[in-house]
C-alpha cells in the first residue's frame, strides 16, 4: 500500500484555467488552430447532415503544378508566437545538433535548411487539397529547450494533452504549460528523477485537476495541478525493477491502469480514509500468460456520460498475440478477445476508441491494428445489459503503422514507420493527405519498453516491438494532434474548408481549387470543417468563395497573357482558364455572372473572347445553356462564321432563342450556305411558320423531278431533309429536335394536310399536274413518303378531323397513282401495300373502291384485312394456327357469339377481355335472347374457369345480370376456396366490386356460408368483414364462430345483439386465460410475447367496458369493472412477495390502467371500499396494493396543482398583452416637421378645405388629399389604412408584401393621428386622435399588437406546461405502472433553438 505524501485535501481541485479556446493568444489563432475544437468534433459527430458519407470521383486536372514548384514555396504557415517571454521565441539561437535524437527520419532532419516543411503534390492533394495543418508550437518548444539548459530537465520523454499540455522529461521533471504556451508548473526535482529514473508516461484526469506520472524505474506519483503539490508517490503498485509504459485515468477519478515493461495490467484505486491517502493495486493481467504492451481505456465525453456502455468502464488491452476487452465494473469481466493472425513480430500493436454516430446511435468503436490491417469492433450493449462486439469493415494499407489516431468520427490520422502522416476517411478508406513529418524528430520509447533504467530484463519481443514505440509522444484532444519531438512540439489539426482551397490558390493551382470547392458545393467532400448551417446555405457560402475565385482566375489569364508570339500560344494560354471560368459559372447557375461581367473581361482579348465563344457550344448543343443575351449570341454566329465552321453555326442555331436576331439577316445566311436545318429551325421557332420553309424546298426539287431529270446531290439532300420534315411535323415534334409546343400541333398538322392536298401551287402554271406536292414527293421516294403517312396514321385516335385528312389522301393517292401511267408497278405495289395494312387494322375506317381492291387481294389476305373466302375453311385454317382474333370475326359474322368466348379463354393474351365480352352481349340492345341465353350458358359451363382468372369481375358479372341465380352458381363451384373467393368479392363491399348491395339482396344463408369459409380461410378478417356485413342471422352466426372458437368475434356478436354480459364473460374468460398462461410461463430474459397477448385482450375488455357504460347504470356498471379488476388482482394475490419483478411489474401496470379507465365510470370511494373489502387485504396485505392507491391520490394532486397553475399563468399573461396593447394604442406620434412633405405647405394651410392631417410613426405628416391624390390610401373612411409616401418611395426598389413591409419604420403606418383643420392646434400640441367610429381593433391597433408579439417571440407558456405535464404523466406511470417510456422524438426542449426566458415580459417603447 503507498504511503501518504503531504496532508492535501483529496478533494478535486478547479482546473487551473476554463477550456484552452477561452483564453488563446492572438499567435495561436493566427498559426495553431484553437485548441478547443470540441464544437468540431460535435459537429463531425452528431450532425450528419453536415458532411456527406459518400463522394463521387473527381477527375484529374491535365496539368498539375511539378514538384519543384512546390518546393520552392516558402511555406508561411510557421508563424511566430506571442509567448509571455518574447526571448523564448529565437529558437534558432539554440544548436539543433547539440542534442541526439531518436527519430528513424532521415539524418539530415536536423538541419536548419529542412526545417521547413516540404510536401509532395499527389493525386490525393490535387483532389482534395491539404487537408491538416502542421504548426510548432514555438513557445513550448523554446521553453523544453530552454529547460534541458537551464535546469537540467534532460531530453523530452512523453506528453499528455487536456485543458493543460504535460510533457515529462529525461530527468524526471513534468513541465505543465497553459493554453498560452507559459510554463505554469515544474513539478519533480533532478534529485526525484535520479532516484526513479525519467518520466516515461503522464495522464491527466478528465478535470484536469490530477497528474499521474510513471518512471522508468517502475515508480508512480499523482500531483495536484492547481498547487503543484505532490498528492501520492506510489511505490509498491506492481512487481519491481520494471518500468511504466502506460498509465491511463479512467473516467471514474478514483480509478487508473497501469501498463509495466513485465507485460502486467494492474488497477490503481485511489482512496482517502481517516486523512490518509491511500493507492490500493489489483492485478488485471499478468505478464506470464502473455505481455501486454498497450491499453486504452474507454473516456466519454460530458454530452456522452449517460451511455449505457460507460458503466461498464470498458478497457482494451493489446498483447503480443491478441486483443482484450474487459468490463472493470460493476465486476471484472472479458467480454471479447480476438487474435492478431500472421504479423511481423517487430509491428507495434496499436489501440484507439471513438465514439461514433450509426443508424440514429452513438457507441463506442475500438480501432486496433498491427501491422498494415486495421480493424474496427462495434460495441453495443443490447436490452439484456450484456455487451456485443461487432466486427466492421477493416483497412488494407501498404505500411506498417506505429500510431493511430481518431481526429474525428469520420477521419482518422495514421503515422507509419517511416514518419509520414496518412489522413483517411473511415467510411470511404480514401486517403486524403500524406505528410512527411520528419521535422517533428519524434521521440520513441525504445529504452522504456526494454527496461534500460532497470537492467534490461524483458523479452525479446516486448523489447522488438520497442523499436518503433512512440506511445507516449503522440496525444489527442478535441480534435488536435500533438507530437512530441527531442527539441519541439507540434500539433497537427483540420483545416477549415475556406483554408483548404485557399491554400490550393497560394499554389496557383485554380482547376484544383475550384474542383474543391465545387465538392464543398455539392457535399461530396471528405473531412469538411467550418461549413455549417443547413444545404442551402452552406452551398451559398462556397458559391460566393468560388466566384471570388473566378474573377481571380479571369484577373490572372488576362494579366500573364503574353504581349506577343504566336496566336496559338495566346490560345492555349485562355484554354487552361476560360473553359474552366465558364464550366463553373454554368455549374452555380450564374449565367448573370458569365454574360455580363466575365464576357466584359474576356472581350478586351480579342483571343480570350474567341475562346470564350467556342467554350459555349457543348453547352449549347447539350442543351445546358438556355437564354444567351442577344449580344453574345450574336458576336458567337459572328465568331463561327468568320472562321468558316458553317457546319457548327447550324448546329448551334437550332439550339438556341433566335428570336431575338434579326431573323430574315439568319434566314438567308443560312439559306446561302445550305444550312437547311437551321433555315427550318428559324421559320418555326422564330416565325411560328411552316409552311414557307417546305414551299423553298419544293421549288428547288419540283421541277427537275416533273422533267424527268436526276436529282443532283444536293438536291436529294434537300428531298430527304423534306420528307423528315413532314413527317415530324405530323407526327407533332419540332425539327430537327425538341417537340412543337402542344397548342399549336393541331394546328400544324392541319396546315401541312392542307398544303399536301392543294391542288396547284400558288404559282402553278397551265402545264402543272394536280396535286403537286403529293405527286413530287410519290416521284422522288414513293417508299419513303407512304412509310410517313404510315406513320401519322398510327397516332389518328377518334379524330375526326385526322380522318377525314386521311380517306382524302387515300383517295388522292389512288387518284394520282393509278390513273397516271408514270409511276412504276413496283410505286404501285408499294402503294397497295400500304392500303392492305391500313385496312388489316381493327379500327380500320378507310373506304377503297371495290376494283381497286380486287387488284390487291393477294397482299389484304396477307396482311389479314377483310377477304373473300369460304369461312368454314378460313375458320378452320384460324384455329389451327391459334389466330383467335380471325375466329371470333369469322363467329361474330355468324352470329354464334357463345364460341367466341372459347376464344378469348384460350387466348393467353385476351382471356381478361371474356368479362367485358359477356357483359357486352348481354347488355347492349340488338342481340336476340336465344343468342344472350347460350352466352350465358356457356358462361356457366366455364364459370370455375371464370373464377379462378378473377373472382371479383366475375362476381360483379353475375350481380350485374344473373343475381337471382346466385345460388346455381354456388352450386356449380365444388371448390371451397373459389367458393370463398367469389362470395368475398360478391358480398364484401370493400372489394371494390361495383355491385347495388341493396339489389342484391342476397339470402342470409348466403352470407352464413360466406362468413363460415371467412372463418376457415381468413379468420382474423371476420370481424372487419362482419362490420361492413348487413344480411346475416345473429344467432347462426354466433353458432359458426362457437363452431370455429372464434371468442374474439363471438363476443363482437354478442354485444351487437345486446348481450353485454355475456361478451364481457367471453372476453373476461379470454383475459383470465391469458392471465394463466403468463403466470405460469417460463423464466425467458427477453420480452414475453405473452404478455403481449395479455395487454392486447386487457385493451380490448377496457374498450368493452367502456363503450357500454354509458348506457348502463351504477350496479350495471360495477358487474362489468369490478370482475376485470378482480381478474387483475388475482394473479398478484395468487403470486407472493416471492414473485420476481418481471412478473410483478407488468400486472400492477395493467392494473393501474384498469383502475384508470373505470374512475371515469365508477366512484373513486367505492373503488377503495371495493378494494378493502377483501378479505386478502383485510389480513394486513394492504401494502400490496398500496402503491397503486398512492398512484391514484399523485395523479389527482398533480392534475389539480397543475390545472391551477395553468390558470393563474394564463390570466397574467392575457392581463399583460391587454395592458401593453392599451400602452402602445394611446401613445401620442410627434411630427419632424410643421409642413406637409408632399405640398410643403404648412398642415394649417387652407382652411375652407376639409381635409385631415396624418402623422405617421416614422415623423413625417401629410394632407390626407396629398396622400390621396399619391395613391398612398387602402380602403375607404373611418378604416382607411395609410402609407408614409416618402418611406414608401424609397423603399420602392426594394418593396416586400404588404405584411412584411408593416415592418419597416414608416414604410405602413404604425399609428395614423388624423386632426381636423377646422380645430387647429397650436405648433407643439400634442395631435387628437380621431375615435373609432366603430367597435373591433382599427388598423392601428392591429399593427401595434403584432409589433407586441414580435418583442417577446419565443415558445409560450402553454406549450412548456403541456410539455412538462406529459413528461410528468410519463414519470408518474413509469412509478406506478411499471411501463417503458421513452423520451418524445419531438420535444421543445430537445429544439436546438429553445431558448428559456426567464425575464419578465419586456415592456413597450414609451
Amino acid at each position: 500500500m503507498a504511503s501518504e505524501v503531504g496532508p492535501e485535501s483529496e478533494e478535486a481541485a478547479p482546473s487551473p484555467r476554463g477550456g484552452l479556446g477561452e483564453g488563446l493568444a492572438q499567435a495561436l489563432e493566427a498559426s495553431l488552430p484553437r485548441l478547443t475544437c470540441i464544437d468540431l468534433d460535435k459537429d463531425l459527430e452528431f450532425r450528419n447532415e453536415l458532411i456527406d458519407d459518400k463522394e463521387f470521383d473527381i477527375p484529374q486536372v491535365d496539368t498539375p503544378p511539378t514538384l519543384e514548384s512546390i518546393l520552392n514555396e516558402t511555406d508561411d504557415e510557421d508563424e511566430s508566437f506571442v509567448l509571455e517571454d518574447p526571448t523564448l521565441l529565437n529558437i534558432d539561437t539554440f544548436d539543433t545538433h547539440s542534442y541526439d535524437t531518436s527519430s528513424v527520419a532521415s539524418s539530415d532532419s536536423g538541419d536548419r535548411t529542412n526545417l521547413k516543411r516540404k510536401k509532395k503534390l499527389l493525386d490525393s492533394f490535387s483532389l482534395h487539397g491539404s487537408v491538416m495543418r502542421h504548426s510548432l508550437l514555438k513557445g513550448i518548444s523554446a521553453q523544453i529547450v530552454s529547460a534541458a539548459d537551464k535546469v537540467d530537465a534532460g531530453l523530452p520523454t512523453a506528453i499528455a494533452v487536456s485543458s493543460l499540455i504535460a510533457v515529462g522529461t529525461s530527468h524526471g521533471l513534468a513541465l505543465i504549460f497553459d493554453q498560452n504556451q507559459a510554463l505554469r508548473l515544474c513539478l519533480g526535482s533532478t534529485s526525484v528523477g535520479g532516484q526513479y529514473g525519467a518520466i516515461s508516461a503522464l495522464s491527466i484526469n478528465h478535470d484536469c485537476s490530477r497528474l499521474l506520472c510513471g518512471f522508468a524505474k517502475g515508480q508512480m506519483t499523482m500531483w495536484d495541478l492547481a498547487s503543484g503539490k505532490l498528492l501520492r508517490s506510489i511505490t509498491d503498485a506492481h512487481p519491481p525493477g520494471t518500468a511504466i509504459l502506460h498509465i491511463k485515468f479512467t473516467d471514474d477519478p478514483t480509478l487508473a491502469i497501469c501498463n509495466d515493461s513485465g507485460g502486467s495490467v494492474f488497477e490503481l484505486t485511489f482512496k482517502r480514509v481517516m486523512g490518509v491517502r491511500t493507492c490500493e493495486s489489483r492485478c488485471l493481467f499478468s505478464g506470464s500468460k502473455g505481455e501486454v504492451c498497450c491499453i486504452e481505456p474507454l473516456h466519454s465525453k460530458a454530452e456522452l456520460k449517460d451511455h449505457p456502455i460507460t458503466q461498464f468502464s470498458l478497457l482494451a488491452m493489446a498483447s503480443l498475440t491478441k486483443i482484450l476487452v474487459i468490463g472493470l465494473k460493476p465486476s471484472l469481466k472479458v467480454w471479447m478477445t480476438f487474435p492478431y493472425g500472421r504479423m511481423d513480430p517487430s509491428s507495434v500493436p496499436l489501440l484507439a476508441w471513438h465514439f461514433v454516430a450509426a443508424n440514429n446511435y452513438v457507441n463506442p468503436t475500438l480501432a486496433f491494428c498491427r501491422g498494415d490491417v486495421v480493424h474496427f469492433l462495434l460495441v453495443k450493449r443490447d436490452e439484456s445489459g450484456a455487451i456485443h462486439v461487432t466486427k466492421q469493415k477493416h483497412l488494407h494499407l501498404y505500411y506498417d503503422l506505429i500510431n493511430f489516431t481518431w481526429i474525428n468520427s469520420r477521419t482518422i490520422v495514421l503515422l507509419d514507420s517511416v514518419e509520414k502522416l496518412h489522413v483517411i476517411d473511415r467510411l470511404t478508406q480514401e486517403e486524403l493527405e500524406t505528410v512527411e513529418i520528419s521535422e517533428v524528430q519524434l521521440v520513441y520509447n525504445s529504452s522504456h519498453f526494454k527496461s534500460l533504467a532497470t537492467g534490461g530484463n524483458v523479452s525479446q519481443a516486448l523489447a522488438l516491438v520497442g523499436e518503433k514505440a512512440c506511445y507516449q509522444s503522440i496525444s489527442s484532444y478535441g480534435g488536435q494532434i500533438f507530437y512530441l519531438g527531442t527539441k519541439s512540439v507540434y500539433v497537427m489539426t483540420l483545416r477549415s474548408w475556406r483554408e483548404r482551397v485557399d491554400h490550393l490558390l497560394k499554389q496557383e493551382c485554380l482547376p484544383e481549387a475550384l474542383a474543391l470547392a465545387w465538392s464543398f458545393h455539392e457535399g461530396k467532400a471528405k473531412a469538411v470543417v467550418g461549413l455549417s448551417g443547413d444545404a442551402s446555405k452552406r452551398k451559398a457560402v462556397v458559391a460566393d468563395r468560388m466566384v471570388e475565385i473566378l474573377f481571380h482566375c479571369a484577373d490572372r489569364a488576362l494579366k500573364k497573357c503574353p504581349d506577343q508570339g504566336k496566336i496559338q500560344v495566346m490560345e492555349q494560354h485562355f484554354q487552361d482558364t476560360v473553359p474552366v471560368v465558364v464550366d463553373y459559372c454554368l455549374r452555380l447557375q450564374r449565367r448573370d455572372l458569365l454574360f455580363s461581367q466575365m464576357y466584359d473581361k474576356f472581350s478586351e482579348n480579342s483571343v480570350a473572347k474567341g475562346v470564350f465563344l467556342e467554350c459555349l457550344e457543348p453547352y449549347i448543343l447539350s442543351d445546358q445553356l438556355v437564354g444567351i443575351t442577344a449580344q453574345v449570341m450574336k458576336d458567337l454566329l459572328i465568331h463561327f462564321q468568320d472562321k468558316k465552321l458553317m457546319e457548327n453555326v447550324e448546329a448551334l442555331i437550332v439550339h438556341m432563342d433566335i428570336t431575338s436576331l434579326d431573323i430574315q439577316q439568319v434566314v438567308l445566311m443560312c439559306w446561302e450556305n445550305r444550312l437547311y436545318d437551321a433555315m427550318i429551325y428559324v421559320y418555326n421557332s422564330g416565325m411560328n411558320e411552316f409552311i414557307s420553309p417546305m414551299e423553298k424546298l419544293f421549288k428547288v426539287i419540283a421541277p427537275p423531278l416533273s422533267a424527268g431529270k436526276s436529282l443532283t446531290d444536293e438536291q436529294v439532300i434537300m428531298g430527304n431533309k423534306l420528307l423528315v420534315y413532314i413527317s415530324c411535323c405530323l407526327a407533332g415534334r419540332a425539327y430537327p429536335l425538341g417537340d412543337i409546343p402542344e397548342d399549336l400541333v393541331p394546328l400544324v398538322k392541319n396546315q401541312v394536310f392542307e398544303f399536301l392536298i392543294r391542288l396547284h401551287s400558288a404559282e402553278a402554271s397551265s402545264e402543272e399536274e394536280i396535286y403537286p406536292y403529293i405527286c413530287t414527293l410519290l416521284h422522288f421516294d414513293t417508299r419513303e413518303f407512304l412509310n410517313v403517312l404510315a406513320l401519322t396514321f398510327e397516332d389518328f385516335k377518334n379524330d375526326k378531323q385526322a380522318l377525314e385528312y386521311q380517306q382524302r389522301i387515300v383517295d388522292i393517292l389512288l387518284k394520282v397513282m393509278v390513273e397516271n401511267s408514270d409511276f412504276t408497278p413496283s410505286q404501285v405495289g408499294c402503294l397497295f401495300t400500304f392500303l392492305a395494312r391500313q385496312l388489316a387494322k381493327p379500327d380500320n375506317t378507310l373506304f377503297v373502291n371495290r376494283t381497286l381492291f380486287d387488284q390487291v387481294l393477294l397482299e389484304l389476305l396477307q396482311a389479314g384485312g377483310i377477304v373473300q373466302f369460304e369461312e368454314s375453311r378460313l375458320i378452320r385454317m384460324a384455329e389451327r394456327a391459334e389466330f383467335y382474333q380471325i375466329c371470333e370475326f369469322m363467329y361474330e359474322r355468324a352470329h354464334q357469339y357463345d364460341k367466341i368466348i372459347d376464344c378469348y379463354l384460350r387466348d393467353p393474351l385476351r382471356e381478361e377481355e371474356v368479362f367485358n365480352y359477356v357483359h357486352n352481349i348481354l347488355s347492349i340492345p340488338g342481340h336476340s335472347p336465344e343468342e344472350k341465353q347460350s352466352v350465358w350458358q356457356k358462361a356457366m359451363q366455364h364459370i370455375e374457369e371464370l373464377v379462378s382468372l378473377n373472382p371479383c369481375k366475375a362476381a360483379e358479372l353475375v350481380a350485374t345480370h344473373f343475381y337471382g341465380q346466385v345460388e346455381a352458381v354456388i352450386q356449380k363451384l365444388q371448390n371451397p376456396f373459389l367458393l370463398f373467393q367469389f362470395l368475398r368479392s360478391l358480398l364484401d363491399p370493400r372489394e371494390g366490386v361495383s355491385v347495388n348491395q341493396e339489389s342484391l339482396h342476397a339470402a342470409p344463408c348466403i352470407t352464413e356460408q360466406f362468413i363460415e369459409l371467412l372463418c376457415q380461410y381468413n379468420p382474423h378478417q371476420v370481424i372487419d368483414t362482419l362490420q361492413v356485413l348487413e344480411s346475416y342471422r345473429l344467432e347462426e352466426t354466433i353458432q359458426i364462430t362457437q363452431k370455429y372458437q372464434l371468442l374474439e368475434v363471438c363476443a363482437y356478436l354478442l354485444e351487437k345483439k345486446g348481450d353485454v354480459h355475456g361478451a364481457f364473460l367471453i372476453m373476461l374468460e379470454r383475459l383470465q386465460s391469458k392471465l394463466q398462461q403468463f403466470t405460469k410461463e417460463s423464466e425467458d430474459s427477453r420480452e414475453s410475447t405473452s404478455l403481449k397477448a395479455v395487454e392486447e385482450v386487457l385493451v380490448e375488455t377496457i374498450a368493452l367496458c367502456q363503450r357500454n357504460s354509458q348506457n348502463l347504470n351504477q350496479p350495471q356498471r360495477e358487474a362489468l369493472w369490478f370482475p376485470l379488476l378482480e381478474a387483475m388482482m388475482a394473479p398478484q394475490k395468487l403470486s407472493s412477495s416471492c414473485a420476481p419483478p418481471r412478473l410483478a411489474e407488468p400486472l400492477k401496470s395493467l392494473t393501474m390502467q384498469v383502475l384508470n379507465s373505470m374512475a371515469t365510470f365508477i366512484a373513486l370511494p367505492s373503488i377503495l371500499q371495493r378494494i378493502l373489502q377483501d378479505p386478502v387485504y383485510g389480513r394486513g396485505k394492504l401494502g400490496e396494493i398500496q402503491g397503486l392507491i398512492l398512484g391514484m391520490l399523485d395523479t389527482f394532486n398533480y392534475e389539480q396543482t397543475l390545472l391551477e397553475t395553468t390558470t393563474s399563468l394564463l390570466n397574467h399573461d392575457l392581463h399583460w398583452s391587454l395592458c401593453n396593447l392599451r400602452a402602445s394604442v394611446t401613445r401620442g406620434l410627434n411630427p419632424k416637421q410643421d409642413y406637409c412633405c408632399i405640398c410643403l405647405q404648412q398642415y394649417r394651410r387652407r382652411q375652407e378645405v376639409a381635409d385631415d392631417i396624418v402623422v405617421f410613426s416614422c415623423g413625417h405628416l401629410y394632407h390626407s388629399l396629398c396622400l390621396l391624390n399619391k395613391e398612398c390610401a387602402v380602403g375607404t373612411g373611418s378604416q382607411a389604412r395609410w402609407t408614409c409616401y416618402r418611406c414608401n418611395s424609397s423603399n420602392k426598389a426594394g418593396k416586400l408584401s404588404e405584411k412584411a413591409s408593416e415592418v419597416k419604420k414608416g414604410q405602413l403606418a404604425q399609428a395614423q393621428v388624423k386632426m381636423s383643420p377646422s380645430c387647429p392646434s397650436p405648433r407643439g400640441d400634442a395631435a387628437a386622435k380621431k375615435a373609432p367610429s366603430e367597435l373591433g381593433l382599427d388598423p392601428q391597433q392591429i399593427q401595434a399588437f403584432d409589433q407586441l408579439c414580435r418583442l417577446y417571440r419565443g415558445t409560450s407558456r402553454l406549450a412548456l406546461l403541456t410539455e412538462l405535464s406529459q413528461n410528468q404523466s410519463g414519470e408518474s406511470r413509469r412509478l406506478l405502472g411499471g411501463s417503458k417510456s421513452s423520451p418524445a422524438l419531438n420535444s421543445i426542449f430537445q429544439n436546438e433553438n429553445f431558448q428559456l426566458h426567464l425575464s419578465p415580459p419586456p415592456l413597450s417603447e414609451d
